[in-house]
Formats: C-alpha cells, structure tokens, sequence
C-alpha cells in the first residue's frame, strides 16, 4: 500500500513516545497519520483536516477519551473512535462502547491489530461518505429528471424551483393542464429540507365534497356513521413533509375556511375529536383556474388566495415552448420503450413540423400519452392527430379541410380520418362538458365504458377538461 493509501487518521496522545511509535508504525501500514497531544489540540486538527478514523487514549489531563469523544461525535457524529487505555476495565469498556467507541484496545498496542480494526473502520467511513455523496447528487438531480426542457420559459421555473426550494414558504403553482404542475411540485420537496419525509399529493377535484374534511384531517372512530377506526388525514400523514393540493381552486368554501384555519393556526382536528393537533406542513398548491376570477365571484376566499399565493409560479403550456418539442419527444419514446421492452421508435421527418404547428390542448401529458401509443402502435397511429400521415407533410391548411393522404389504401385512410373526426368530436365534447364524463356518454349516445375506451386509445384525460 503507498504512504497514505489506506487514508488519513488522528491519533491523540498525551504521551510522545505513543505518539511517535504510532505514527511509525501506522505510516508503515499505509495510513497518513496526524498526532495531537491533547482533546484541545485534536479538536483544532479536526477543524483544519479530515481524518477517517480517530484513535484516542482514554485518560488525558485535559480531556478524557469518552469526552474528547463525545466533543468530536457532536461535529462529525458519524466518525470512527477507537479508544485506547493501559487501565482496561470492563466497565470502562462498556461504557465506551456505549457512548460511541467503535472499538476499544489495551496497551501496549499490537498495531497490526490496530491497523485491522482501523482499515475496517475507514472502509465503513469511506462507504457512509460516498453514499452520502451520491445521494446528493441524486438530489441535485432530483424532480427535473422528468421535466424536460431548455426554453427560456422552462429554464425560469427552473431557478424559481431552486430558489424557492429550500424556504418553507407556500407556492402556488399555475398552469394548464398536463403542464407538469405536480412534477414541479415534487422537485421543490426532492430540493427542500423535507426531502426525506414522505411527498403528500391530494387531488381536490377526486374527493367527494362530504368526505373531504375527514380526508384532510382524519376523523375518531365513531365520528359519523361509517367511521369504524380511527383515520389519519393527509395533513397528518405530511406532518415534516410537503402537501400538495392539487386543482386547490376546486375546493368547497366550507374546507376553504378550514384550510385556512390550518394555514394560520398550523394545527388540525380530527372530525370527531375535541383537542387540536400540531402540524409542521409545507404547502405547494396548484390550479389550472383563475383564482382571482374566482375571488370576484365569490368562489374563492380571498384571504385564502392570499395565504396560498406567497410565492406563485407560473408553468408555460406546451404550445409556449415548442423548442422543446424534439427533447420531450426523445425523452418519452426512450423511457416507454424501455418500460415495454420495444425499440424507440424514430418520428418521420415530417412529423416534428406537424406537432410543432399543433396546439396541445393537453400540454406535455398529451404529448407523453402519444409517445406511449407510438412506441406500441407505430407512428401511424399517431400522426392523423397532428393533421399528418406517418412521414407525410401537413398541407399549409391542414385542418381547413378534409386530410387525405392518398399513399394509404382508402380502407385505411377511411380509418385514420374516422380516427382523427372522433377524436376531434370528443375533445369538443369534454371541453363543452368540462370533463363530465356521464354528460360527455350521454351526448355522444355511448356507454361510458365505451368512452373511455376511445380516451385511453386516443390520449385523452378528463383531467384535461375540467
């Protein structure tokens, strides 16, 4: 092993002979070795060094070992401490061990049994350091592996997320559908101090109005007919965590005047319970509504608005960005066609031109619903969408008329047009109904299950429309 190889590590003594032989003799194991005399002056090695392991002798003037141990597992919690002593006890041994030693030796010394247990010692360390290391990484990384992006709109959100991050204010995010609102809510919890408690997503528009208070802050059992245990809520379940309110424009105003009691007070009670709780809640709220619109109407709690609006932020529609078009396109065909074992397929020529021109009504969620239909059905499946044949140019008034594409059999470009008309015929219908799916069935005269059949088959999401 080369001098220093086996890494850097502190041996305190207040002996120099002791310091000396085992400076010697660990240098000849491999290891860098730095010496201190006293706890006071092991402590300023620690300060301007960073030693892997510590080796101490137990009784100094100034600072004991177990002090000195004690002292340095109060700045560096994790770094090994090997103590030594010529008066071995059992009792001392045991409350060493107790207290944090990793191991505990006898003089005089066998420094091969010394350098065991330290390179045993400093792999562990060397170890705890680069998953630590790693997983900062990670989460640097983490949250934007999913939102792809290089417009000048998408590199804002970016540093808003990154700025905003490590603050615990209360971040409304605002968009359309499908534009990622929940992905950048995550990133901002993967990039916070919360990151290791579990993320707590609620969409407001999925819960029934008679439920949604015992939904947010649980219930006793017996609370109301149904209610056989107790239940936990979601503001319990992020207590140190991050809550996301999804479609929060959607609520009632009844849960809006208890949600903003939350806000204020920071505290929650059950339905049925008498004593309130304390929650330590970060709040990050989305919508796809105009709020204040809804505040004029008397929809919406002002001072509720303005509790959730501390930080608002603001992610751009897909048809905002098209520059990104060619990286999300690659990103959704590479993650789908490895979910389902497939070779990416890659989009015609002509294509990008046609979806650059396409409006995206569902934004990125849209677009990621294609890509997966594409690598599992071809590109043909998908490019009638954009007004296109699969490798067919778009006509300068696509869409102001009938789309032919004549290299196709008439069966086939019968279907395709059949398929592009239904899809069209249920966009406006989900948008006229506002995503209502029994009063989209009955206006189209179709089952339900036959309607979502098609929306699955032609990417489209209530969601969208709502």
């Amino acid at each position: 092993m080369s001098a220093g190889g086996e890494g850097l590590v502190l041996v305190v003594d207040d002996d120099p002979g002791t310091r000396k032989v085992a400076r010697a003799n660990l240098t000849l194991e491999g290891f860098e070795v730095l010496v201190a005399s006293s706890g006071a002056e092991a402590l300023a090695r620690l300060a301007e060094s960073d030693p892997l392991a510590m080796v101490s002798d137990l009784k100094m003037p100034d600072l004991d070992g177990i002090a000195l141990m004690e002292r340095v597992h109060a700045l560096r919690p994790s770094l090994p401490v090997v103590l030594v002593t010529a008066h071995a006890t059992v009792e001392t041994a045991v409350e060493a061990m107790r207290k944090g030693a990793l191991h505990y030796l006898t003089k005089p010394l066998r420094f091969d049994e010394l350098a065991l247990v330290l390179r045993h010692a400093v792999a562990h360390e060397r170890a705890r350091r680069d998953v630590l290391r790693l997983r900062g990484e990670l989460e640097r990384a983490a949250g934007f592996e999913e939102i792809v992006g290089t417009a000048p709109a998408m590199r804002e959100v970016f540093g808003m997320v990154e700025q905003v991050a490590p603050a615990d204010a209360t971040v409304l995010l605002r968009g359309e559908t499908g534009t990622g609102k929940e992905l950048v809510a995550r990133a901002i919890h993967r990039r916070s101090p919360r990151r290791d408690r579990p993320f707590v997503a609620v969409n407001c528009t999925a819960i029934p109005k008679d439920l949604m208070e015992s939904e947010f802050f649980g219930h006793e059992k017996g609370a109301f007919t149904g209610a056989v245990a107790r239940r936990v809520g979601r503001f319990e379940q992020a207590d140190g965590s991050t809550l996301f309110l999804d479609e929060v424009g959607d609520l009632d105003l009844a849960i809006q005047a208890k949600l903003l009691r939350v806000l204020q007070e920071q505290e929650i009670t059950r339905v049925g319970a008498r004593d309130p709780l304390k929650v330590d809640v970060r709040i990050v709220a989305a919508t796809n509504r105009d709020l204040e619109a809804l505040v004029h109407e008397g929809r919406f709690r002002d001072d509720l608005f303005y509790r959730l609006n501390v930080i608002p932020l603001r992610l751009p529609p897909l048809r905002e960005r098209p520059q990104d078009l060619p990286a999300l396109l690659e990103h959704f065909l590479r993650s789908f066609a490895q979910r389902y074992g497939r070779t990416s397929p890659v989009p015609p020529p002509d294509l990008l031109a046609a979806a650059r021109a396409y409006p995206w009504p569902g934004n990125v969620r849209e677009l990621r619903n294609l890509c997966e239909r594409a690598v599992l059905m071809g590109w043909a499946a998908v490019a009638p969408i954009f007004g296109a044949g699969a490798g067919v140019t778009p006509r300068p008034d696509a869409g102001a008329g009938v789309p032919v594409d004549t290299s196709l059999p008439l069966l086939e470009a019968r279907q395709r047009l059949v398929e592009r008309f239904e899809r069209e015929y249920l966009t406006r219908l989900l948008k006229e109904r506002r995503g209502r799916i029994g009063e989209v069935a009955r206006a189209a005269g179709i089952a339900e299950r036959n309607l979502y059949e098609k929306m699955k088959a032609y990417g489209l999401s209530r969601d969208d429309y709502r």
